[in-house]
């Protein structure tokens, strides 16, 4: 088999790769594979409605490309220029014009362009996307040959295979002619799970029958070290290796030299976390997947009640290093929600705006959580109890919604106070308000918002 490998162009035989895998393989994710050794790492599912929503921002805090949904202001794709040579964008898709023009959004920061047709998740078989596609072939076909039409780097698939061995390697043959550079083969049908083996004598067969490279996929389970990778190349025959669940649980079984303790895994994982500004919740989610049955030491169960990406670091022993990047970063958040709001026009202005802005004490101020760790610092809780301390009447919210986005005024004491800045829920509004009263009862000063990011 000839690989056409040039500087612009990816390659995708003999290669081990990063499998795309939901809420796992974020950027942080994607560097740490690569930092260990992957050839290639897949982004995790990304719809093609929330690509196509999508501006570019060229971040020069973080030294990222950002794309940022215009209806919330979530980063819904972040990629850096030290994985551009070798990041695969998966596209979650069942339309071949929506595909097409969500490949041509992301086009020039990718290296490849990947279709899932394999997911066998509820959410993509109802919406004709992921497996489903493997049951009409015509549109899968429609959906490959669009993409590779419109632009200009390699158009891969992910396929599960078929009952049948004989009608999984038809479905290729026919996936091939589409012009794609490789196909990735799940081992499982639809209905099989992790406790069922690995279809590797299907993947054989398909490799034997295509002219393009055939990575394989689906053996975690017998992945331990790294020789059991070249183990699974050998057996399954095919070009190159896709690794999800292992390298899930310890990305570095892509070191060639043996894996790492995982604890220093961690460790590697929360700095391109933090360095790249990855959200709290993710964080934890990648990291939960890797201790698994360790959350039940002492340091797991402080990790299950953290809350934010400082506390979580703070027990890897890099808190202060987080706080420092995250000072910075926290100026971000005001600039990206701005253009959210002003894209949209979510600021409503009308009469009754106009008749209430006399009376509404505002400043554009940011609720962030991880400024208040213990819930008597929240600043609903704060202000709740100055008033209780002072016989004032209890605070009243009210929230208005526009889109996905949310802005609180807060009553008390006869006076209406509102943070400028949409936050992303009520609750967050809600804390954003109470912020600005109590800045205006001289309980937060301004030095202290400043210096917390708060201010904008």
């Amino acid at each position: 088999m000839v690989c056409m490998e040039n500087i612009k162009q990816l390659c995708y035989d003999n290669k081990i790769i990063l499998a795309p895998m939901v809420r796992i393989n974020t950027l942080p994710m994607r560097l740490l594979a690569l930092d260990y050794g992957a050839d290639i790492v897949y982004t995790e599912e990304l719809i093609d409605h929330r690509l196509i929503r999508c501006y570019r921002k060229v971040n020069e805090t973080l030294q990222s490309i950002d794309y940022i949904d215009k209806s919330d202001a979530t980063v819904v794709f972040r990629t850096c220029s030290r994985e551009k040579p070798y990041v695969v964008l998966q596209i979650g898709t069942s339309d071949p014009e929506r595909a097409a023009k969500a490949a041509q959004v992301v086009e020039q920061d990718v290296a490849g362009i990947d279709i899932n047709m394999g997911c066998p998740k509820d959410f993509s078989l109802k919406g004709g996307m992921g497996a489903a596609l493997l049951f009409n072939p015509d549109k899968a076909c429609a959906i490959l040959s669009a993409v590779v039409s419109a632009v200009k780097i390699p158009v891969t698939c992910k396929i599960r295979v078929l009952e049948d061995i004989d009608d999984t390697v038809a479905l290729c043959k026919k996936l091939a002619v589409t012009g794609v550079a490789a196909i990735g083969i799940h081992g499982r049908t639809i209905k099989e799970r992790p406790i069922h083996p690995n279809r590797n004598h299907f993947i054989k067969a398909i490799s034997e029958a295509l002219n393009i490279p055939v990575i394989a996929n689906g053996g975690s389970k017998e992945i331990k070290v790294f020789e059991d990778i070249i183990k699974f190349k050998n057996v399954t025959g095919c070009s190159s290796v896709m690794i999800a669940r292992t390298a899930e649980k310890n990305c570095s079984i892509f070191k060639k030299d043996g894996k790492l303790e995982l604890f220093t895994v961690i460790r590697d994982y929360l700095h391109h976390a933090v360095d790249y500004d990855n959200v709290a919740p993710n964080s934890k989610y990648c990291i939960q997947n890797m201790l698994q049955n360790i959350q039940e030491t002492e340091q797991g169960r402080l990790f299950l009640e953290s809350t934010s990406l400082q506390q979580i670091c703070d027990l890897w022993e890099l808190g202060d290093y987080c706080r420092q990047k995250q000072k910075k970063m926290n100026y971000l958040r005001f600039e990206e929600r701005d253009v959210a709001c002003n894209d949209q026009k979510r600021i409503k202005q009308n009469s009754t705006d106009e008749e209430e802005s006399n009376y509404v004490n505002s400043l554009k101020c940011m609720y962030i959580r991880s400024l208040y760790p213990r819930p008597e610092d929240l600043p609903k809780t704060k202000l709740l109890n100055w008033a209780k301390k002072h016989n004032k009447p209890l605070p009243k919210y009210h929230t208005e919604q526009f889109e996905k986005l949310f802005k609180s005024t807060v009553t008390f004491d006869n006076q209406k106070y509102s943070s400028s800045f949409w936050e992303k829920n009520k609750r967050w509004a809600e804390q954003g308000s109470a912020i600005v009263c109590l800045h205006y009862l001289k309980v937060y000063d301004i030095d202290y918002m400043k210096i917390n990011g708060i201010l904008g």
